[in-house]
């Protein structure tokens, strides 16, 4: 049978679903690989908050703290 906690399983029984859920969500982001705007290869990954690098061309980006790009959000 498969594990269902995921990278979440640190907390043990504390904090609730919920918030463990978002962690989760959050964590999973971060990690992924993104297309490189310098080279156009799926090798940009997160160094450390805000900052990713790409493996393949060694260019440096700030971004966003999860993904290398942020969301814009319109407040009407």
């Amino acid at each position: 049978m498969g594990k269902k906690v995921g990278s979440t399983g640190r907390f043990g029984a504390r904090y609730g679903r919920g918030v463990k859920v978002v962690v989760e969500k959050i964590e999973r982001k971060q990690r992924m690989s993104y297309v490189c705007p310098s080279c156009k290869r799926k090798s940009l990954k997160r160094r450390s908050a805000g900052i990713w690098v790409c493996s393949k061309c060694k260019a440096k980006f700030a971004g966003g703290a999860y993904s290398p790009t942020t969301e814009l959000i319109v407040m009407e």
